[in-house]
């Protein structure tokens, strides 16, 4: 889940941890009462500080996505069905508009994605 944790990124570590559990939620790869990785072994198989790991955590935990039980660790909460709409909404409006940004980087016009897109979702509908 947090495979693609980028240093280089311009999103704060801490934001992307956050995000990828949001979407873990969302998709349904975590459900309520599953835990995550402690502060401190997830901060040492991210090699990042575990105040970065802590602020993620808190971040959520403000959001409604996990609840901290003191001695006990971070674990999913019930998350709204509406909330998880949203989460997965809000994904995929980053892919399309990460999607624009790097074709308009190599020069691909808005109408070509959208054209290799329908033609890509076709092929998969068909399989």
């Amino acid at each position: 889940m947090f495979d693609d944790i980028d240093p280089r990124s311009p999103t704060p570590l801490y934001a992307q941890i956050a995000a990828r559990v949001r979407m873990a939620v969302a998709s349904g790869d975590l459900a309520a009462g599953d835990s995550l990785p402690s502060v401190r072994i997830l901060a040492r198989d991210l090699r990042v500080n575990p105040a970065t790991v802590s602020q993620a955590y808190r971040d959520l935990a403000v959001d409604g996505f996990v609840e901290t039980r003191h001695g006990h660790g971070t674990f999913i909460q019930e998350v709204p069905t509406f909330l998880r709409n949203e989460e997965r909404a809000s994904v995929a409006q980053q892919l399309v508009r990460k999607l624009l940004q790097d074709g308009a980087r190599m020069g691909i016009e808005a109408e070509e994605l959208s054209q290799a897109f329908k033609s890509e979702v076709g092929a998969e509908i068909s399989e």
